[in-house]
């Protein structure tokens, strides 16, 4: 049945997830701030963490960490790990059964520079063979439900692609998301959402599919081109947090009411998340770089991103940001 003509949803492992819409790993922004505001707004079916490191998350604190910090009402979360070493995965695993996860993630798509250094990400995905090891192992250490996330790998190669997708399958990946792009090409770049339907062909695993997706037009004109089972949203739930809740009642026709908040109550509501649940240090940057994004909703909204960027303090960012939406249409 096509995703555009039933209400969706998947079933992982016993977990239910509805609608099938998730809110991608990004790195400084889907931490519990973001993900407890898209879920206010509504529509979300699954969370995922920002990228941790497997070594170091036995060490970290769930009370201190921007990391880990997490409300109570942020469920289904699945934690992203990023792997280089086979040892490193039991402990992790054994501290993510502590903090509740309903899932893990493995990072096989980032292509930040900084994972080049360590062989992770995108850059794991070079050796399919550690990368078999690494998700028995993984799959072997936890009852959770295990996904991944990847992207179409360094040039278009639809055999190797297709191996690579069936392996992970076989190894016990239970969900796959694919973003429509290479390695290393940028968000600038169109993805390639026919190419993520040429995985979902291959796999019998639910696919997520990602990028590019900052309307419910796009949403829909992704779903029709990949034919997925679901779509993962990342920096556009950070310029719309309720893009979300338009999907679910537009394509999947749930009935999520709006929240009816206007988008200076949505970024007020944001910077009080940020300080009811960071320590001091860990607040103004998270700021800037969802101002970054959320700014992009205005006319003139290079002057709310450069105002609050230039800020030195949480309070002066906030002043700003009022003045901003002072002379701004909400």
């Amino acid at each position: 049945m096509s995703a555009l003509s039933t209400t969706g949803g998947m079933t992982l492992r016993g977990l239910a997830i509805s609608p099938p819409l998730a809110l991608a790993p990004m790195v400084g922004l889907s931490h519990s701030a973001l993900r407890t505001l898209v879920l206010e707004e509504g529509g979300t079916g699954l969370l995922f963490t920002e990228m941790l490191a497997a070594r170091k998350l036995p060490q970290e604190s769930d009370r201190t960490s921007p990391y880990l910090i997490r409300g109570t009402e942020e469920r289904p979360l699945f934690y992203q790990l990023f792997l280089t070493e086979n040892e490193d995965i039991a402990p992790a695993v054994d501290r993510l059964h502590e903090l509740e996860a309903q899932g893990i993630d493995l990072n096989l798509g980032c292509p930040a520079p900084q994972l080049r250094r360590h062989g992770a990400g995108v850059f794991l995905t070079g050796d399919p063979q550690r990368v078999r090891i690494l998700i028995r192992t993984l799959r072997a250490a936890t009852h959770l439900p295990v996904s991944a996330k990847i992207r179409l790998g360094e040039c278009l190669d639809e055999s190797r692609l297709l191996d690579f997708c069936r392996m992970l399958e076989g190894e016990g990946v239970d969900l796959l998301t694919v973003h429509g792009r290479l390695d290393k090409e940028k968000f600038c770049r169109r993805p390639r959402w026919d190419w993520i339907g040429t995985v979902k062909r291959a796999v019998a695993i639910p696919v997520l599919a990602n990028g590019g997706i900052f309307s419910v037009e796009e949403a829909r004109q992704c779903l029709r081109a990949s034919g997925a089972d679901g779509l993962m949203l990342g920096r556009g739930a950070a310029c719309r947090p309720w893009l979300f809740a338009d999907i679910a009642r537009e394509v999947y026709g749930l009935p999520i009411a709006s929240s009816g908040r206007t988008k200076q109550e949505m970024f007020d509501r944001f910077a009080a998340l940020l300080e009811e649940r960071f320590p001091v240090e860990r607040r103004l940057g998270r700021l800037k770089q969802f101002s970054h994004y959320f700014a992009r909703n205005f006319q003139f909204g290079h002057l709310l991103a450069t105002s609050v960027q230039k800020s030195e303090t949480m309070d002066e960012a906030k002043r700003q940001a009022e003045e901003f939406f002072l002379h701004s249409a909400i």
